[in-house]
């Protein structure tokens, strides 16, 4: 039950009126439409040029050679790669940086290339696996992937061959550990993974 406050006890000095409360608010109001005044012009000064909303050239580092291309700011590194250059091996499959299927090596890094903006990308090395090995003269990881029979549906082995070429440069003769961290962010629907860490830890035709 609400307990309803006596009109003849004497207010404390704490009290707050709603006069108090309503110049209060004229206070704060009028301090923040000051501030909003104010703001803009510092923030406008210091904010960088706005790139886009249409095409914008850009040159993209690609196995080793420039690409240049117009790509709207919005645009994934991943899709500039299929759908602009014709590099097809990165494939889009979750299109939400889960699977790895997309991977690609930023300055030697893998990354997901549906989760970076092309031009973001602008400047840095980018590796695809068709820059790693061509069916002529195939990468060695290429080439254990084939050994050791680490393949089936196709659609996560260019991002599976690109990390664990990205693994193996970094990690000569990976620990299981340092396999499991190294490739942990790749799935295979097929469960091909016996196969992989073949590939990877010197099994049958692995590369180690």
């Amino acid at each position: 039950m609400a307990i309803m406050s006596d009109p003849h006890e004497p207010s404390s000095p704490a009290s707050f009126s709603r006069r108090d409360f309503v110049k209060g608010i004229g206070v704060g109001t009028a301090a923040t439409s000051f501030l909003a005044t104010i703001r803009p012009l510092s923030a406008a000064a210091a904010q960088p040029a706005v790139a886009g909303p249409g095409e914008i050239p850009i040159t993209l580092q690609i196995n080793g050679s420039a690409k240049k291309l117009k790509v709207e700011p919005r645009v994934t590194l991943l899709d500039a790669l299929r759908n602009r250059l014709d590099f097809t091996g990165a494939k889009k499959v979750c299109d939400r940086g889960t699977c790895g299927a997309c991977t690609v090596l930023l300055d030697g890094k893998p990354i997901y290339s549906c989760s970076m903006l092309a031009i973001e990308a602008e400047g840095r090395a980018i590796t695809t696996v068709e820059g790693l090995g061509t069916p002529e003269k195939m990468h060695p990881v290429q080439q254990a992937f084939v050994k050791c029979d680490a393949q089936q549906c196709g659609f996560c082995t260019p991002g599976f061959v690109v990390a664990c070429a990205a693994l193996l440069k970094q990690y000569p003769n990976p620990s299981p550990e340092q396999i499991r961290l190294g490739l942990g962010g790749n799935l295979c629907r097929c469960g091909t993974y016996a196969g992989i860490k073949e590939v990877v830890s010197g099994g049958k035709g692995g590369v180690v």
